[in-house]
């Protein structure tokens, strides 16, 4: 008999909407926690409404919530609760009483005037985890400015490094403050603080903030900073493009490849792949590089990016293609490791996702449903509640329920 996933039992109420917390919402999700998403029932008004979009096609925050093609509303289930009407309360407290965790990405202080925050939902439940996850955290002068993730990784400085000598730094999506710094980190703390309840009884508050991660994730970078005083600048560091052998190179078909080569042994291994044994030598020669990377850039074009890769790859160089999303795919390690899956959707559609990154051997998590509708699982929570059918039938028609 297999066994059950790592967070099995572990009830969480998810009440984001962005990136960041249905993200870490996913990861617990993934692992096999029930997660319920808290949804406002109705049409979105106001600014839900501006963010759907009109009819809800447009927008970041259109209907795609729901579809099945979004992971990060894998593995949740869905209630439509008006949290402002007094039955939508009453249901609400009924399931914090009953759950592990919180997480909401609310601004600070309104989670508090909702009636919701980390003190008043500790009387009812003291053994619950509840994270809040904003872009400056709970203090500070910054705790009430509005902002994005690029806002959040240019205050970390993480933006600063990003880029190429003479040019404007580099904006890289959403992927740093939102995801790393912000779900991800909202993932961690959770675990942690569900550890720690395992030895003291009792829940906390964990207070994630996009700009505190996005500032830890340069604990390397400010370490050398801190050591030497020296003030790295976009493109002009090993790691991001100041040297030949750590960098990208168009090929023949107008692809790229990567090169990472910066040990003395992968750097010799290139050069003598490369035919220019000559170069071996020059490594930390800084009036070289010109030369050195003139040389690589006119040789990578005369083969593909996949002939490249598969004369490299064999003679122990730290190679790699960039593989565009259309790409990742077919690539055989992506395969191997499950990283695209494709699950069955309703009516017989076919839907691929990302995969779970967490390799577990004994309890492994698992995508066991796609992203819920609003409030597909109401009548199905509110039983577990001790609702009748005809209680849950007269607050939906109240509008107090979806």
């Amino acid at each position: 008999m297999p066994l059950q996933p790592p967070l099995a039992g572990i009830k969480v109420l998810d009440l984001t909407k962005l990136a960041p917390g249905p993200f870490c919402t996913m990861i617990l999700g993934d692992l096999g926690a029930d997660v319920i998403r808290v949804e406002e029932p109705g049409p979105p008004t106001g600014r839900r409404a501006e963010q759907a979009g009109k009819a809800g096609t447009e927008g970041p925050g259109a209907s795609f919530a729901s579809s099945p093609f979004n992971a990060l509303n894998r593995n949740k289930r869905s209630i439509g609760l008006n949290l402002k009407s007094g039955p939508g309360r009453e249901v609400f407290l009924r399931m914090v009483q009953r759950a592990d965790v919180l997480v909401q990405e609310y601004r600070p202080g309104v989670a508090e005037r909702l009636g919701i925050g980390y003190e008043q939902m500790a009387i009812r439940n003291p053994r619950m985890i509840y994270c809040a996850i904003t872009g400056y955290g709970q203090d500070g002068p910054y705790r009430n400015l509005v902002g994005h993730d690029l806002n959040y990784i240019a205050t970390a400085g993480v933006l600063s490094i990003l880029g190429r000598p003479g040019q404007l730094p580099t904006i890289p999506h959403n992927l740093i403050a939102d995801y790393a710094a912000g779900g991800m980190q909202g993932a961690i703390g959770i675990l942690a603080a569900l550890m720690a309840r395992n030895r003291t009884g009792g829940g906390q508050y964990v207070d994630i903030s996009m700009m505190d991660g996005s500032v830890a994730l340069l604990a390397q970078t400010f370490s050398s900073f801190f050591a030497n005083g020296r003030l790295p600048k976009p493109g002009e560091t090993p790691l991001d493009g100041a040297i030949p052998n750590y960098n990208v190179y168009e090929t023949k078909d107008g692809k790229i490849i990567t090169i990472g080569a910066i040990e003395p042994w992968f750097f010799a291994n290139l050069c003598r792949a490369l035919g220019c044994e000559d170069f071996i030598e020059h490594e930390y020669n800084s009036a070289k590089r010109a030369e050195i990377h003139e040389f690589f850039t006119r040789t990578f074009r005369t083969r593909t990016r996949d002939e490249w890769f598969e004369i490299l790859s064999k003679t122990d160089i730290c190679v790699g293609k960039m593989n565009t999303l259309d790409e990742v795919e077919s690539d055989p390690q992506v395969r191997a490791r499950k990283m695209i899956v494709e699950l069955d959707g309703p009516d017989g559609l076919k839907v691929k996702q990302v995969g779970i990154s967490v390799k577990l051997s004994e309890t492994p998590g698992s995508i066991r449903s796609l992203a819920p509708k609003l409030g597909q699982h109401t009548n199905e929570i509110m039983r577990d509640l001790g609702y009748s059918d005809a209680q849950i039938e007269k607050w939906r028609q109240e509008g107090a329920i979806k």
